[in-house]
């Protein structure tokens, strides 16, 4: 029965779905699909550790977790508001526009500058607050919301359509090598992150339209007292 070896999908699926560990549950996933493979567990073990091993780099990220709350402790969201709060010009949109060029830009470039932990949380969405609160006061809830959306929004968008720019980015490798294999023999690398320049380019000037529109839709909501939806 091959499709027993698809027993580790699932656990995956039903342990994100029941909120269990992450880890354990991969890990969980990893042995089980071993086992009705037919491996013995030391050759399954063996295999966990060694990708362990060679992927252990996809962890340093972590790292940075308490540097930001570090900084976060001392400052660093209130230098943010201040800076922002005497920039008369920023508004929600502008700063979410110039965030998503920003991580495009450094996306193209394979420069992982970026992540919702690292910028979006402790200075991107502060100094979105501060750009509303100092043209319209104090924001409720409800708006505070809107705007930790927009700005979160700016991070994924900026993310999605900048990896493919960078030819050496493992989308772009997967792109290319699914094509190839499908018949394709034209979409090599390079010619997958020239496609997706103009791509790139294109979701900016739509963000762009987009978050004007926020700003303005933003500002007659708040001048008018009414709720944003």
């Amino acid at each position: 029965m091959e499709i027993l070896k698809l027993i580790g999908v699932l656990i995956v699926v039903i342990g994100f779905a029941v909120k269990l560990d992450t880890i354990a549950t991969v890990v969980i996933a990893g042995i089980v699909t071993g086992l009705v493979a037919g491996m013995p567990l030391d050759q399954i073990l063996t295999i966990l550790g060694e990708k362990f091993l060679s992927n252990r780099l996809a962890t340093m990220f972590v790292l940075t977790l308490p540097v930001i709350g570090l900084c976060e402790r001392y400052g660093l969201k209130e230098k943010a508001i201040d800076l922002i709060s005497r920039i008369k010009a920023a508004t929600v949109g502008r700063i979410a526009l110039l965030y998503q060029a920003i991580r495009i830009l450094s996306s193209a470039l394979s420069l992982r500058i970026g992540g919702h932990p690292q910028f979006v949380r402790p200075l991107i969405n502060p100094m979105a607050q501060a750009a509303a609160e100092s043209r319209y006061g104090k924001l409720d809830e409800k708006h505070q919301d809107a705007i930790k959306g927009l700005v979160a929004s700016a991070e994924n968008t900026g993310n999605f359509f900048g990896q493919n720019v960078f030819m050496a980015s493992s989308g772009t490798l997967l792109i290319s090598t699914t094509l190839i294999e499908q018949g394709y023999p034209d979409a090599t690398n390079l010619a997958v992150a020239k496609w997706s320049i103009p791509v790139a380019v294109i979701s900016v000037v739509v963000a762009a339209l987009y978050y004007s529109y926020f700003d303005k839709s933003l500002q007659s909501k708040l001048l008018n007292g009414q709720k944003v939806k």
